[in-house]
């Protein structure tokens, strides 16, 4: 099977565009970074060192200290895909980020994007 090519993309190469894409719906960076740290285990500052040495997105996910258990009751299509049927665990991963974005950049509530309540 043929690597994804952003396997090796940074993720500090797409996290501008995740930050963009929801500041143009008023919500904030500092949402971004409680998404990505609540998916992956990352503290705030171990995010954002590893966004600061350029990481591809596979490095970024095997390094990740303690990836969250309920990142699989994230449901739903992204890029046209159903995420919870994504066969590649990277790519799943990789579009976990994605949907939950997505869900910041619609206005649902911090505490359902986290699955909290």
């Amino acid at each position: 099977m043929a690597e994804h090519k952003i396997f090796k993309m940074a993720v500090s190469s797409v996290y501008p565009h995740y930050v963009t894409k929801t500041e143009r719906k008023d919500r904030t960076k500092e949402e971004v970074d409680e998404i990505i740290t609540w998916l992956t285990g990352y503290s705030n500052e171990a995010l954002h060192e590893q966004l600061e040495k350029g990481v591809n997105f596979e490095e970024f996910f095997d390094q990740a200290p303690n990836m969250n258990p309920n990142r699989r009751e994230v449901k739903g299509v992204i890029c046209g895909v159903r995420v919870e049927e994504i066969e590649d665990p990277l790519m799943q991963e990789i579009r976990y980020i994605d949907k939950l974005i997505d869900e910041l950049a619609k206005g649902k509530k911090m505490e359902k994007i986290l699955r909290e309540g």
